[in-house]
């Protein structure tokens, strides 16, 4: 006896998967396609650029780096240089040596000297030396801090032992200086002018304005000498 039971058609079988295909296209073409760069150029102009915070801070107008200066040699500006050489390199430009009894004929030269435009810088061992200091070393600082030395040659010059003392130290500090120890001889003789200052010329005190001028002459003379 034949079955009842009917199979299906051939082509009903195809039916669903073919449905299934059809909807998969369908939303395949439904779909955005995605933007593709037109170039290089625009393509990492697309890639996000870092955050602030990935960025370092930039230099303002306060905060911007100075340069370290170069320093300049030593001594090439006029100011510096010239304050340590030459006339400037000493305190004084004259030391007057004299005797006790000499002082008011000392006084008389060292006003004439720092008269006038050479206005030079004197010591005079009463007014400049330092009150409680030792004889000695005032004495040899008031040599050493003087371009010039003068030596008011006396008889009380002769007698004082404190002024032979100064005349054998300007002797020795600056034997070959010419021009640099300066004898100033007044009321002695030219047979008592000390056998040590023999091979120097003095200024004769009796001369015009006592020799005054002549010894300030023979101190500009060696300043000039200095540049």
């Amino acid at each position: 006896m034949a079955s009842s039971t009917s199979s299906p058609a051939p082509g009903s079988r195809s039916k669903k998967p073919l449905g299934k295909m059809a909807d998969w296209f369908r939303q395949a073409l439904s779909r955005k396609p995605t933007k593709m760069p037109a170039s290089p150029e625009s393509a990492l102009s697309d890639v996000s650029q870092p955050s602030s915070l990935d960025r370092p801070p930039s230099l303002g107008p306060s905060s911007e780096v100075s340069p370290i200066p170069t320093p300049s040699p030593r001594g090439a500006s006029g100011g510096s240089g010239s304050s340590s050489s030459g006339r400037w390199s000493k305190a004084y430009d004259v030391c007057v040596c004299h005797s006790e009894e000499d002082l008011v004929a000392a006084q008389e030269l060292v006003s004439y000297l720092e008269g006038g435009a050479a206005s030079l810088r004197c010591f005079l061992q009463l007014r400049d030396a330092t009150p409680g200091g030792a004889i000695v070393s005032e004495l040899c600082h008031a040599l050493s801090s003087s371009h010039c030395r003068v030596l008011l040659i006396t008889p009380g010059f002769l007698r004082d032992p404190w002024c032979r003392y100064q005349m054998l130290q300007a002797l020795s500090e600056a034997p070959g200086a010419e021009g640099r120890t300066i004898p100033l001889m007044s009321g002695l003789s030219r047979a008592a002018y000390p056998a040590e200052l023999r091979y120097m010329y003095f200024v004769d005190g009796r001369g015009p304005e006592r020799g005054f001028r002549q010894v300030k002459d023979a101190v500009m003379r060696y300043l000039q000498t200095l540049g």
